[in-house]
């Protein structure tokens, strides 16, 4: 049975979104909050170097003006910052569409609901890497 001191806690309401890209995988939490981004545990400007990254993990709050609305918590691992990037905007995307469904033909339209499919191209046996071959001579 629930004390009454427990039971006044109020619950925070969280939103979770999963983004992938290449290799990357991010795992997104919006909480209504301020606008912090958050990646894991560091603030975006000291993970994220260029800001042109900035730009694509901020990309789906300044399209719903929802950046001020909500605080972003995000763990993030594989591949590169590129990747990283886009799978956080992918994951944002996710997590703002759970929070309200009204926002899904917006974030359509942009593709931010998208994955993107692109991977690394495989090996192939013969060459130095997918499609680089050594110098080919006639002679």
């Amino acid at each position: 049975m629930a004390t009454p001191a427990k039971a006044a806690v109020k619950k925070k309401i969280q939103f979770w979104g999963t983004g992938r890209r290449k290799k990357a995988i991010a795992r997104v939490r919006l909480t209504h909050g301020s606008g912090k981004i958050t990646v894991n545990d560091r603030s975006i400007d000291d993970y994220f170097g260029l800001e042109t990254l900035k730009l694509i993990v901020n990309q789906p709050l300044e399209l719903t003006t929802s950046k001020e609305k909500y605080d972003i918590a995000v763990n993030v691992k594989g591949g590169g910052f590129t990747g990283q990037a886009g799978a956080i905007r992918h994951g944002i995307s996710r997590a703002l569409l759970e929070a309200d469904i009204a926002l899904k033909p917006l974030l359509k339209k942009e593709g931010f609901l998208t994955r993107d499919s692109r991977m690394k191209e495989r090996k192939k046996p013969g060459l130095k890497k997918a499609r680089k071959a050594s110098q080919f001579s006639k002679r």
